[in-house]
């Protein structure tokens, strides 16, 4: 029994070893190590490692696994710092590039919602395929919109701008105020599938604030810089932004399948039509908010 409790724990722990090894710190450090071999030589290192004594080496590796994970955990505590960045969230001293860039995202608004005007007046029969394909394109790109007055200054931003507003637009709820009841309230298997999803844009977050800090590697290998930038568009624009997205569709989801939760815990009836929910769902919003109603 012993020996299958030690085989086990020995494999998950390898496990973990690997998964550690695989994170987006082991790359930084794996890419530093090169920039600095190429700079000062692999026989440097290699000669005055195998000089040491053995227990030293041992020590040396085991210190360099210690630093990676370090790193890796610290790292991981600015998850929400950075992704509020991401965002659009920024210090006020940035505020003439915000009203910049949210003038910016307005004009895209408008020219998404022009084209897609255009098209809906057209007879469905008359569209060409590419037209069909466009009008479907340019109505999934304003659903993940935000209304003109909320737009941030980043397509992250407002893809989860439009995931907050969307349940206060179509059932009165506030979902900044409801979603940590409803959360509560949710089974395993939607709080499963949300964590998994929200892990993902965490990683993409994080590994964009990796690829940031590898340029650092510049000061020994000019490679270093590219290799960030690029790595760093890519974790925004092909992994953020899609993570962001399938996250916030499922938020909108858990709204849709689960507010009737929130009516029933705290034993008020779910309203009949759509309008009256609206009404009744901001009253519900100011009363988890403030502990009572205003009439």
């Amino acid at each position: 029994m012993s020996a299958k409790f030690l085989e086990s724990f020995g494999s998950k722990l390898a496990e973990q070893w690997v998964a550690t090894l695989l994170t987006p710190a082991f790359v930084f450090w794996a890419g530093g190590a090169a920039a600095w071999l190429q700079r000062f030589g692999w026989k440097r290192a290699s000669t005055w490692f195998s000089q040491q004594p053995e227990p030293l080496q041992i020590a040396l590796l085991v210190g360099v696994f210690c630093v990676i994970a370090a790193s890796a955990f610290v790292v991981q505590r600015f998850d929400l710092p950075v992704l509020r960045f991401l965002e659009g969230y920024w210090h006020p001293w940035l505020r003439p590039l915000r009203r910049w860039l949210i003038a910016k995202e307005v004009k895209r608004s408008q020219r998404i919602s022009d084209r897609w005007q255009t098209l809906a007046r057209l007879d469905p029969a008359q569209l060409t395929a590419e037209q069909r394909d466009e009008f479907v394109q340019l109505d999934w790109l304003q659903i993940h919109l935000p209304l003109p007055n909320q737009l941030m200054p980043t397509r992250l931003g407002n893809i989860l701008r439009a995931a907050e507003q969307r349940p206060l637009e179509k059932y009165g709820l506030d979902a900044i105020v409801c979603w940590s009841r409803l959360w509560l309230l949710l089974s395993d298997a939607v709080k499963k599938d949300l964590q998994e999803a929200r892990a993902d844009l965490n990683t993409a977050v994080r590994v964009w604030l990796w690829s940031l800090l590898f340029i650092i590697w510049t000061i020994w290998a000019w490679w270093a810089a590219p290799v960030g930038i690029i790595s760093a568009i890519f974790a925004y624009y092909y992994w953020a932004l899609d993570a962001a997205r399938n996250y916030g569709e499922l938020i909108e989801a858990s709204f849709d399948l689960h507010r009737h939760l929130l009516y029933q815990s705290i034993r008020w009836n779910l309203p009949a039509d759509t309008e009256e929910e609206r009404r009744v769902g901001r009253q519900l919003t100011e009363y988890l908010w403030r502990g009572y109603v205003q009439r």
